[in-house]
């Protein structure tokens, strides 16, 4: 399709909106309003003609009517949903399909309380996790929210629909989920067949069970293309009488082994007292704590030297294990001696958050000028961030290490962080890897032969699932500014995928170019998913090519 025609077919769907959205709604179709829409991590041209920022759930149902009625309007358009469009690192806010109407959802950002005992909550597509923590301050609710590293700005649907997961003790938020509302492409409002069976004037019963009666379905409104979600309800975890955060160093490198047996003991003897348990390599911690020695522009590795001189000024260790433990006073004591007891003095420093070393550290600091002791009160600034994070309250420590190597901003926690934005160049692989010693030595080894040989620094994190599975979050850090650094990022993380599927390694989330290319129609998974959307959207109106694979347009960003 050459500009022209293009053009001309954006005008006549703006036309279209116009004349029969509420004004509740907008339509944004200037070069200005798009371009925050455009700005990605990924190192995109994305492109986009028209978004709605949707006011009303009803104005939904009107965009999906429309697209539907193409034969009759003469007006075919199609549509990415996104919640807050700050999916860094995956797709930001982009669609597969650059002819794509965006339908923005963040202004629809309503929470409601179903059970401010049980802690049953239902929320729209635009509630962050920083607007769940203000509502329950607000209204005094004594609960936890499900925080990620992404950031306060981040939407809690979406992070649900994704699959996500963080530290807290729900560490699953999709399981944390109990029942989804949204619309399919012709409109049809669905729900589960509990809440169409109750004629009670409360559906409450809907919003504890999550299975439902009858085939489960829920499961296909995530990492799926096949409805707009507009409403999910979940259970939040009521905050624990007693908290406390442990982080176990071993100074040697060849301690992985150990490290890696005392997570899985306390993650399987502690269960339900234990939140998520990150195992976190040297060179990962260190990008959180110190500035990048080659300067954020230069596309290169730190040297071993590099690594050993600012593992000694931030007092870092080869391996550092994060965990929580929640419950009451006299579970939490308890189960800090366990962690004690199956450490068995393996590890060069134990630390948890509510020791008098800490609280003595932080009152000192307190007293003395800011200037002073630059290095230790840094460190102890983003150990409260990570404890902030492991309690519910959202924040912005994790999210400086995207600005590594971003030559252009220097990121600071006291003014909101938006990495798209500010041209931060981030891609994840993010493989599950059996939670077995020589599974995740072997691992290791993977990522750091990998990624050196792309200029990109090799940061390990192992994130428990279960006990029994991890998944390691890599993140590739890279200039957005230099197109050959986003090329060997995009090379670095193919190699990373490619060799890791040989061992088993599959990613829980693929970013668009990935989707394109690894799935294949022709396999008995994508042929029945296919068969779910034609059968559901069989104009393929939402999000065409999201985990669809065989989708090909000349409007698209990404052909298989």
């Amino acid at each position: 399709m050459n500009t022209t025609s293009a053009n001309d077919s954006a005008d006549a769907v703006a036309d279209l909106l116009a004349a029969n959205l509420s004004t509740a709604s907008r339509i944004l179709t200037s070069a200005a309003e798009l371009a925050a829409y455009q700005q990605n991590c990924e190192g995109s041209q994305a492109q986009t003609s028209i978004v709605v920022s949707i006011g009303s759930q009803q104005d939904i149902l009107t965009v999906l009517k429309l697209a539907s009625d193409h034969r009759n309007t003469k007006v075919p358009f199609v549509i990415h949903p996104i919640s807050t469009g700050r999916n860094w690192g995956y797709a930001t806010a982009r669609a597969n399909n650059h002819q794509a109407v965006i339908l923005d959802l963040s202004r629809l950002n309503a929470i409601k309380c179903d059970d401010e005992t049980l802690g049953i909550f239902t929320v729209e597509p635009g509630v962050t996790q920083q607007d769940l923590r203000d509502y329950l301050n607000h209204h005094q609710l004594k609960f936890m929210v499900p925080v990620t590293g992404a950031g306060p700005g981040c939407s809690i649907l979406g992070n649900a629909l994704e699959r996500g997961y963080g530290i807290t003790p729900y560490p699953d938020h999709f399981a944390a989920v109990n029942s989804i509302r949204g619309y399919l492409a012709d409109g049809t409002r669905f729900r589960s067949a509990v809440a169409e069976l109750d004629s009670s004037d409360d559906d409450f019963i809907d919003k504890t069970y999550k299975y439902g009666l009858g085939p489960y379905l829920d499961g296909l409104w995530t990492q799926s293309n096949l409805a707009v979600v507009t409403e999910i309800s979940l259970r939040l975890k009521a905050e624990p009488e007693a908290f406390s955060a442990f982080y176990l160093q071993f100074a040697s490198e060849h301690q992985f082994e150990q490290a890696q047996q005392i997570a899985f003991t306390i993650l399987q003897k502690l269960e339900g007292v234990v939140g998520s348990v990150n195992i976190m390599d040297q060179r990962r911690v260190t990008a959180m704590m110190a500035p990048n020695p080659n300067g954020p522009a230069a596309h290169q590795v730190m040297t071993n030297q590099q690594v050993a001189r600012l593992a000694k000024d931030y007092d870092i260790p080869a391996w550092t294990i994060a965990g929580t433990l929640y419950g009451q006073k006299s579970v939490v004591k308890a189960a800090r001696a366990e962690v004690k007891r199956f450490t068995g003095g393996q590890c060069s420093k134990m630390i948890f958050s509510d020791s008098w070393l800490i609280n003595i550290g932080r009152s000192l600091l307190q007293l003395m000028p800011a200037a002073v002791l630059s290095k230790p009160r840094k460190m102890l600034s983003s150990l409260d961030g990570g404890i902030a994070i492991m309690r519910g309250y959202p924040n912005q420590v994790a999210l400086p290490l995207a600005y590594w190597r971003n030559p252009r901003v220097q990121p600071t926690t006291n003014q909101p962080l938006n990495p798209a934005a500010d041209g931060c160049g981030l891609l994840w692989y993010a493989p599950l890897v059996p939670m077995r010693s020589e599974a995740m030595r072997r691992f290791i080894g993977h990522v750091r032969a990998i990624c050196p040989k792309y200029g990109i620094e090799p940061m390990i994190t192992f994130t428990s699932l279960k006990h029994d599975t991890v998944d390691s979050t890599i993140p590739i850090v890279f200039n957005l500014a230099d197109p050959e650094a986003v090329a060997q990022a995009k090379a670095c993380l193919d190699e990373l995928v490619s060799e890791g599927l040989k061992q088993g390694w599959v990613p829980y989330r693929l970013n668009l170019a990935q989707q394109a290319s690894l799935l294949k129609a022709d396999q008995p998974f994508w042929q029945i998913s296919n068969k779910i959307k034609q059968a559901l959207d069989p104009d393929n109106i939402i999000s065409p090519g999201r985990y669809q694979p065989g989708y090909q347009t000349p409007g698209s960003d990404l052909q298989p």
